[in-house]
């Protein structure tokens, strides 16, 4: 694990007319860049005819106006943008996937981390299958392609495939005449739908993305449910759904998701106030001014400044033309990057006891940091307060912990890690209130493997997510 990330975001759109469906797909993964900054695609569908454009940057760097214009128009069209938690970072591993076979095309788009990869890509090897990623989503892509030679349809291939992916994915797929979104049984990642004023359906990871291209939500996804679009509109394929307990990350709440998107019901925004809320009555303390890290502590801090009424102050100014620090592939840039990312306000803090809050420590390097910096502004003492409990375990679906060795909390006591980052005192959120950041008691199934070790799947006898790379290093060595 070289830091904590989130790894991508998938968008879709599928319009009755034809039109410059690209600039919505735009618009629409331009609103989830914050879920991906490695890379960026777009396939635009003209009547059975794939345009694809996808490399390595931002969504703004790459899809500059000579390459929206090449994109052209269509009726159909999937987005994606990457942080992958499996596949080194290079233009081969972007996406969306596109799949040309006897059938006709295929796009994918994915969003999650499959439990069971390894084993499907070695048998899909030794039946001849040529892979040109690294990641598993090409995984995904071939097993729904073997399916759908001998399926009367995608979407009964998809099913089929379906039956065989384990783990995490909520997939965004595009045939010569229909759109297809579809998510995991266990619902690990987000995926919602909506509508626009023109007829349009949208499909996306978030429901910012709905509201980025002027669609109204329609409703999330249901774990287990595919749902086809085509010229009879939506039509929902539950077969796969109850199979399981629903599961969905609750780090989406914690950190991942921005801050205006709804997920199952409940806003991120009102979670994270409960956040802060929940870490005010389990960890009060005495201070002056509650100051969150920008961006996604800043309303657990306001929901902690309200609970115990002690005020809130704006005490970290953010550079917005730096990148989230997590999603920042690489310990060297990463550590670079907090030192440009961050600046504090001194009339905040100076000479105050301050309540720092934040959404994870992961290795304790950027709380150390960020703590520095508050303390050479002259704050008196920071008590860092955490919207989420440690992580102790691997996450297998989506989240890059893929060990235990770097997790600072693994190894020292919670009073160990507060002298380590320099604070005064250090509080976590605990497992129990996490799973009580929406409101509905109902909307409660979450997954919290990374705090608790319960996993809702089996665990991966491979875990290793740069394992594809290290394959094809063996074998070089071996040539």
């Amino acid at each position: 694990m070289s830091n904590l990330h989130e790894e991508c975001g998938v968008f879709g759109v599928y319009s009755h007319t034809h039109r410059d469906v690209a600039t919505t797909a735009y618009y629409g993964l331009f609103s989830l860049q914050h879920r991906g900054q490695e890379s960026c695609g777009i396939v635009v569908n003209d009547d059975g005819v794939f345009s694809s454009y996808k490399d390595v940057g931002l969504v703004y760097d790459v899809f500059t106006p000579p390459v929206m214009e090449k994109l052209g128009e269509g009726g159909i069209a999937v987005g994606h943008c990457r942080y992958g938690t499996t596949g080194c970072n290079d233009r081969n591993n972007a996406q969306p996937i596109v799949i040309n076979h006897i059938k006709g095309n295929m796009a994918l788009a994915h969003n999650g981390n499959l439990v069971n990869s390894a084993e499907l890509r070695e048998e899909l090897e030794l039946q001849g299958s040529i892979f040109h990623t690294t990641s598993d989503s090409e995984v995904i892509a071939y097993i729904i392609t073997k399916e759908r030679i001998v399926s009367n349809s995608i979407e009964e291939a998809v099913s089929k495939a379906m039956d065989r992916l384990k783990g995490a994915y909520s997939l965004v797929i595009m045939s010569p005449t229909k759109l297809i979104a579809a998510r995991d049984e266990h619902g690990f990642r987000p995926l919602c739908y909506g509508q626009t004023p023109e007829g349009d359906w949208i499909v996306a990871s978030e429901s910012c993305s709905l509201s980025a291209v002027g669609a109204t939500m329609v409703r999330d996804l249901k774990p287990g449910e595919i749902i086809v679009f085509d010229k009879n509109g939506p039509r929902s394929i539950t077969d796969h759904c109850g199979k399981c307990d629903p599961s969905l990350c609750v780090f989406e709440y914690i950190y991942f998701a921005r801050p205006d998107s709804i997920i199952e019901g409940c806003g991120v925004h009102r979670a994270r106030l409960r956040a802060g809320a929940f870490l005010a009555l389990e960890h009060p303390v005495q201070a002056d001014v509650v100051v969150g890290v920008p961006d996604s502590g800043l309303d657990a801090a306001i929901g902690f400044a309200r609970q115990s009424g002690i005020p809130y102050g704006i005490g970290l100014i953010k550079n917005r033309y730096i990148g989230r620090t997590f999603i920042s592939p690489g310990q060297k840039s990463r550590e670079d990057k907090v030192r440009i990312k961050l600046n504090p306000v001194r009339e905040t803090v100076e000479g105050k006891r301050v309540v720092l809050i934040d959404d994870s420590i992961v290795r304790g390097t950027t709380s150390a940091r960020i703590v520095k910096l508050l303390r050479d502004a002259g704050a008196k003492e920071i008590h860092l307060r955490i919207s989420a409990p440690p992580f102790l375990n691997p996450c297998y679906y989506g989240t890059d912990i893929d060990s235990r060795d770097n997790l600072i909390a693994c190894h020292h006591s919670v009073d160990e890690i507060a002298k380590i980052v320099g604070a005064d005192s250090l509080g976590y959120l605990s497992v129990e209130n996490v799973s009580k950041l929406t409101d509905d008691p109902s909307c409660r199934s979450y997954c919290t493997a990374c705090f608790s070790g319960e996993y809702p799947t089996e665990i991966p006898q491979r875990p290793n997510k740069n394992r594809f790379e290290q394959k094809l290093s063996e074998r070089k060595a071996q040539e």
